[in-house]
Parts: C-alpha cells; sequence; structure tokens
C-alpha cells in the first residue's frame, strides 16, 4: 500500500546519516514521520506555495513551516529586510530600532495588549505568561485543557484524568509530580467543568490558558459563547485569563482570536508569524500585569536573542504585507473554497469527513460531526490520514504528517486559482484512495 511511486534515496539516506546526530534522527518529534509512512523529506528550497527536496521532487505546501509561513516560502520583501539588516549585524544583545518598530507596529494595530515583550519561542512566550500571572495573582495553580498543547513548559505538559476535572498526571518522563500537581486539566467546551473547579479552587488558581483556536489536536474550533464564559467566570473569580495565540495570532486575523470573536482576555502569547520565518515570540496584555515583569516588576524573565534584529525585521516585512484590509478576506474566503469543494466530493461519494475551518487554517476531519473536543476523535479515523499523506506525497503534496496536525493555506496559494485547484483535485484523488483501502 505504501510502496514510493517517486524518488526518495537522498531524503531516505540522509535520515539514517541523521540518526546518528540527533535523537531519532530529527529535532522536532513530529518530524519523524512516525504517523504517516516512509521517511521524512528533506528539504533544500521554497518559493511561493512550493517546497523541493533533496532528490528534486516539489510539493505543493499546505505545512508552511507549521503555519508562520503565512505570505509562502522565501517571500521577496522579508528576504530583502533580513539582507540588508545582516549587513549590520546580526546580534547585539541590545536595544534596536527594530525592535521598537516592530512593536509600535503590533501594539498600533492590536485593541488587545498594551504592552509586549519578545521573547524567542512559543514555549518561551506561555512560560512567561504563566510565570507572569502566578506572579501577578501571587497564586500557584493554573487551569488548561484537554486537546490544547501549549508548547513543552513543564506544568503544562499534562493531560486529564477520569471525572470532571483532575490534578495533572504528566505526559512526559523528566517532569516532577509536584509540577504537574500544579495543573489542573479540564475538558474543552464544558462551562459546569469549569465554574465546578473554580468553585473549589479559585483561592489556588492564578490563569486559565487556552487556545482560543485549539490546532494542535485537530482543529477544536470553540464556540463564541464558551471563550466569553471563560472570561466572565475569570473575571469573577480574580483569575486571569491567558489566550495561547502562537498558532492563531496573526493568522485568524491580524487581532488573531481575541480580535476574531471580540474577547479581551488578561493576556496573550504569539509566535510563529511575527517572526515571518525566524524564531519569534511574544507575551503581552494590560499594562497593568504586564509592569510586573522586569526590570519594572518582580516577575523576571530574560532572553538573549530576543528581539534579535535581523528576526525583528524580518516579522516587520511580514506583518505590514498582512495590515492589507483585504488580507485576510481573501485567505478566509479561499480557505472555505477548498473545504467547500473537499466536503462536496465527500458527500457525493458518501466518505465520512468535514473539513473544520477558520480563517486560513483547516483541518481533514474523518467524521460527519463537528469535533470540539480531543476525546471525539476516533484514533482509528487516522488509518485514513495515513494512507491520505502517502498519496499525496506521491502526487506532490506535503501536509504536515500526522492526522491531528491542521493545514495551513499560504497567500501565495490563495493567489494562484490553478494550482489551488489543482491541488484540490489531487487530495479528492488521495481521499479516494484512502477510503477504497481503509475499512473502519
Amino acid at each position: 500500500m505504501f510502496e514510493n511511486r517517486i524518488e526518495r534515496s537522498k531524503s531516505e539516506a540522509l535520515f539514517e546519516e541523521a540518526k546518528a546526530y540527533f535523537p531519532g534522527g530529527v529535532n522536532s518529534p513530529v518530524r519523524a514521520f512516525k504517523s504517516v509512512s516512509g521517511a521524512p523529506l528533506f528539504i533544500k528550497h521554497g518559493e511561493g506555495f512550493t517546497i523541493t527536496d533533496e532528490d528534486e521532487n516539489t510539493y505543493i505546501d499546505f505545512c508552511n513551516s507549521w503555519g508562520p509561513l503565512i505570505l509562502g516560502h522565501n517571500n521577496k520583501q522579508i528576504k530583502e529586510s533580513v539582507i540588508k539588516t545582516i549587513h549590520d549585524g546580526m546580534s547585539f544583545g541590545t536595544p534596536t530600532t527594530h525592535g521598537n518598530e516592530l512593536g509600535k507596529f503590533i501594539l498600533d494595530n492590536n485593541r488587545f495588549i498594551d504592552q509586549m515583550r519578545f521573547v524567542s519561542s512559543g514555549t518561551e512566550a506561555v512560560m512567561s505568561a504563566i510565570r507572569l500571572a502566578r506572579g501577578y495573582t501571587k497564586k500557584d495553580k493554573i487551569i488548561k485543557f484537554e486537546g490544547c498543547y501549549h508548547g513543552h513548559v513543564d506544568s503544562l505538559m499534562v493531560k486529564a484524568g477520569s471525572g470532571l476535572a483532575t490534578f495533572g498526571v504528566s505526559t512526559s518522563a523528566g517532569i516532577p509530580a509536584s509540577f504537574a500537581q500544579e495543573t489542573i486539566v479540564l475538558p474543552l467546551d464544558d462551562e459546569q467543568a469549569v465554574e465546578d473547579c473554580l468553585r473549589a479552587h479559585s483561592h489556588e488558581v492564578a490563569c486559565i490558558i487556552i487556545e482560543p483556536v485549539p490546532a494542535n489536536n485537530g482543529l477544536l474550533i470553540q464556540r463564541k459563547e464558551y471563550l466569553a464564559y471563560l472570561k466572565e467566570i475569570c473575571a469573577k473569580h480574580n483569575v486571569l485569563l491567558i489566550f495561547d495565540e502562537v498558532i492563531s495570532g496573526f493568522r485568524v486575523g491580524f487581532e488573531g482570536a481575541a480580535g476574531y470573536y471580540n474577547i479581551q482576555p488578561d493576556l496573550i502569547t504569539y509566535g510563529k508569524i511575527i517572526g515571518g520565518g525566524l524564531p519569534v515570540g511574544a507575551f503581552g496584555g494590560k499594562k497593568e500585569i504586564m509592569e510586573h515583569v522586569a526590570p519594572l516588576g518582580a516577575v523576571y524573565q530574560a532572553g538573549t536573542l530576543s528581539a534579535n534584529p535581523v528576526a525583528m525585521t524580518a516579522g516587520l516585512a511580514c506583518l505590514k504585507q498582512l495590515a492589507d484590509p483585504s488580507f485576510y478576506k481573501k485567505m478566509e474566503a479561499q480557505t472555505a473554497y477548498l473545504a467547500e469543494q473537499i466536503e462536496t466530493h465527500a458527500k457525493e461519494q458518501s466518505y465520512t469527513l468535514n473539513v473544520a475551518r477558520i480563517g486560513s487554517i483547516f483541518w481533514l476531519c474523518f467524521s460527519d460531526e463537528t469535533i470540539r473536543t480531543s476525546a471525539a476523535i476516533k484514533s482509528e479515523s487516522m488509518d485514513y490520514f495515513k494512507v491520505l499523506h502517502h498519496e499525496l506525497l506521491q502526487t506532490g503534496v506535503y501536509l504536515g504528517p500526522s492526522g491531528y496536525e491542521v493545514g495551513f493555506l499560504s497567500k501565495a496559494l490563495a493567489d494562484d486559482q490553478a494550482h489551488l485547484d489543482l491541488a484540490i483535485s489531487k487530495m479528492k484523488d488521495a481521499l479516494d484512495t484512502a477510503y477504497a483501502s481503509v475499512s473502519i
């Protein structure tokens, strides 16, 4: 079933070599292709909506470096800004005008944060926001939700046990049980679970953290009423609300999910897009809270490469293009078009499939139901994705190598109707093969 029909020998050889250097041959686990077939692709070039591997195979890319390349690969304005900045140096460990310019541009165009601080990754942004919430409230416990991923922060690498609310049990070795026990995990889309938990523990809880657009374990679109409820109950119990927008920030709109739903959290974390493809993260929020961060306050946070000048100029070159009033309208319209074309085909063929979507994010969900919680995802449905992913690679379409991961549309592809239609046609054919090959 998984016989390669394209040449991948160079990628396979490079992967074997990499196993001698890196655990599992990779520097981030999902890259190992454990959930799909074959060895991971070694990519050597990206241009517009395509990537090319070491075997000279070219693919239409729906991964886009897991989301940040919303404009596509090798964007001209971003590339030129990086080259210009590098002539002056790549890192100083000091303030630069580039940091000021990007910070001002974000704050001038975002109603939901008063101040911010740049860091170097989404995980670092979340870690810092959690520490700030604890320092500000002088409380220790946090609430997260099953199915939301917030980076590999110790206290957030936990999952829910049985019952309505459980104190966390770590899902990774190397995390002391005492760390995980400061985290309470609740099911998504369940107001009563939050109500019961805060009634019992609000005197201990510093914050509730949620991906307002959960997009790391399927695309679990939440009801606006539910997110608004979280805001209301947090205010009632003197608990901070943190929106983790490492994926949704600048993806579903310039103001992210906060703007999309018009809900004001206390803190927001960002990543990915604000570096234009370079490693950047940020956290921000109300001035009253942010002033508790050192050097003004007692909450310590630091980073040698924070606001690196090259990343700042790349981010500014990216975000200036996103600020075009028509940008997000077209991205959402083209993502809706992709989803509707695939859903129509699935309905005609009587496949159990729907395409969850928001902004320019989509997810192939092998179910007839709208899924809002990770528990509702049937693990056996990933058998369809395994075949689908393999078939798409054979015909030149790249999705992230896990059925639990989402797809991302780039502007480069949204602007090229012919190639978008070609990708959709190939996805339909791959679905036909998957449903013919798998019986659930």
